[in-house]
């Protein structure tokens, strides 16, 4: 498979993906908290790097350039998707409070501080408001960002 064969999959997966999400939002109508739109923002890097890299199809160093960038991409995504899913498997009594949202305090507070509540997560990260062969929505999304992420690294070091 070409690299920009590769990078369009990977682009193809993450739409996919980020549909499938805002499908959840706006059909659905579960909202997503701050961890999960973290969590979409690590596709769409992913996604953004990949038509960047499917209209450039590089030679063999941009291949690995674009891939250790989706690779990047990747490990910042499943780093929130494993907090994520640590908040979901606290026991009751070690959940945090719920906080206000993600407008509100990008909003009143300075972004450093803002940046450090949403990372902590709160109560709201905790809930588990659907799943799929017993995994939750961040489970699935870590699944992708290690497949996709090393899928990636692992075919942009074997380009020709």
């Amino acid at each position: 498979m070409s690299p920009r064969m590769w990078f369009s999959m990977v682009l193809l997966c993450c739409a996919g993906l980020l549909g499938f999400a805002f499908f959840q939002q706006y059909q659905a109508f579960l909202d997503p908290c701050p961890l999960c739109i973290f969590q979409r923002v690590g596709f769409m890097l992913m996604a953004a790097i990949s038509v960047v890299a499917v209209i450039h199809n590089p030679g063999r160093v941009g291949v690995r350039v674009y891939g250790g960038l989706v690779a990047l991409a990747a490990a910042f995504g499943a780093t929130i998707a494993g907090r994520h899913l640590w908040l979901q498997n606290l026991p009751p009594d070690q959940v945090p409070e719920c906080g206000p949202g993600l407008n509100y305090m990008l909003d009143t507070l300075p972004l450093t501080e803002a940046l450090s509540k949403v990372f902590l997560g709160s109560g709201s990260c905790a809930e588990v408001h659907w799943s799929f062969l017993g995994l939750s929505m961040p489970g699935w999304t870590l699944v992708w960002f290690m497949a996709l992420g090393l899928g990636t690294l692992l075919r942009s070091f074997k380009a020709t």
